[in-house]
């Protein structure tokens, strides 16, 4: 803690305090709250919306608040984290620790893996060039196609810009995984706090990003 190997029976100020263990920091604060939230399709990723749609501060407790991590824009669902720690906000949302989203991008059309190639190769954007870290076909149905996608960053409509780039239109955008967190069985529109397992998970692949870099 601060530097300071800890024995049995220290005591700490958890607000005040920077502890770790082997080298993850394990935040404490007792107000510290996180969700994970299943957001439907038709909610806004912000705290307000000017437009009066419904946000996603609608899906979770009011009190403490919560702000959310990155976003979902407003046709794509999927899970998103709602939280008030600053420290695990800026792991999974800054490009500098790369933590991976997964999502399900279902196409009205039949995908080969050879049309998916140019994902992961980089595609130019109005903003830039965007590169998938992997792109596979899931499950073929026929004449609609799942595909997997994994991204490192979170550009305003990133994907959908892709797949039009791609001539590949989109019915539905799910995003299943934030890093290694993911809950197949949480409903639309409901929510459930983060174990401290899956936060300690978040600041260990950030840790391992920066070992790596």
């Amino acid at each position: 803690m601060d530097g300071v190997t800890a024995s049995v029976g220290d005591r700490i100020d958890p607000d005040g305090v920077d502890v770790r263990i082997d080298g993850i920091h394990i935040p404490l604060g007792p107000d510290l709250t996180t969700w994970l939230v299943y957001k439907p399709p038709g909610v806004v990723s912000t705290m307000d919306d000017p437009q009066g749609r419904p946000t996603v501060t609608s899906l979770v407790p009011a009190e403490p608040v919560t702000r959310p991590v990155g976003r979902l824009d407003l046709h794509s669902e999927g899970l998103l984290l709602m939280t008030n720690d600053g420290d695990l906000a800026l792991v999974v949302a800054h490009p500098r620790y790369q933590v991976p989203k997964t999502y399900h991008v279902l196409v009205p059309a039949a995908v080969s893996e050879s049309r998916l190639v140019p994902l992961t190769q980089g595609i130019d954007l109005d903003d830039g060039p965007a590169r998938a870290v992997s792109a596979r076909v899931a499950n073929s149905l026929g004449d609609r196609t799942i595909v997997e996608l994994v991204l490192n960053e979170g550009r305003k409509r990133e994907i959908r810009r892709m797949f039009e780039a791609l001539s590949l239109p989109i019915d539905r955008l799910v995003r299943t995984a934030i890093g290694p967190v993911a809950d197949r069985t949480l409903a639309p529109g409901s929510h459930r706090p983060l174990t401290s397992g899956e936060i300690q998970a978040l600041f260990r692949y950030a840790k391992d990003t920066e070992i790596h870099a």
